[in-house]
């Protein structure tokens, strides 16, 4: 038994630093994808916006509308560019990722910075979405937003 207990210790040792280095490379895969569709939603990218949600996406607003993938992607088709409308620059604080296999949680604050004639205007919401890995690209079936009291 006591001969056992190095070899043991060796595949134990090799698992978790396989799991950790797997956590790793979905973490970066998650917020390259997250830092991407956020420069695309700044510009209203709709190529970006259809490779980051799922077609059975479930999206709950920060004022409490659940509705689809289909709905957001109308909303960009009929928005146009309003050059009339100030940009705003989408950025993510406080990433936090957790993943589960081909399923992963990523919870972050979404930070929304729009410059204005008298000064910037900053908006805060906390989301969180639930990602599925299919096909070899991660895309968000569900997501929740919820703003951040002034």
């Amino acid at each position: 038994m006591i001969k056992k207990l190095p070899l043991l210790s060796i595949f134990l040792f090799f698992l978790v630093s396989g799991l950790s280095a797997q956590q790793s490379q979905v973490n970066e895969e998650l917020t390259s994808l997250l830092n991407r569709f956020l420069q695309g939603a700044s510009e209203n990218s709709v190529e970006m916006h259809d490779r980051f949600w799922a077609e059975d996406l479930i999206y709950t607003s920060s004022s409490g509308q659940r509705y689809g993938k289909q709905r957001i992607m109308d909303g960009l088709q009929s928005s146009g560019n309003e050059e009339s409308e100030p940009a705003t620059q989408w950025s993510a604080e406080n990433i936090q990722i957790r993943s589960y296999g081909k399923v992963a949680i990523v919870a972050f604050k979404l930070v929304g910075k729009t410059e204005l004639t008298d000064g910037e205007e900053r908006t805060e919401y906390l989301n969180s979405g639930t990602f599925v890995k299919r096909q070899g690209q991660w895309k968000a079936v569900n997501w929740q937003a919820t703003k951040v009291p002034e």
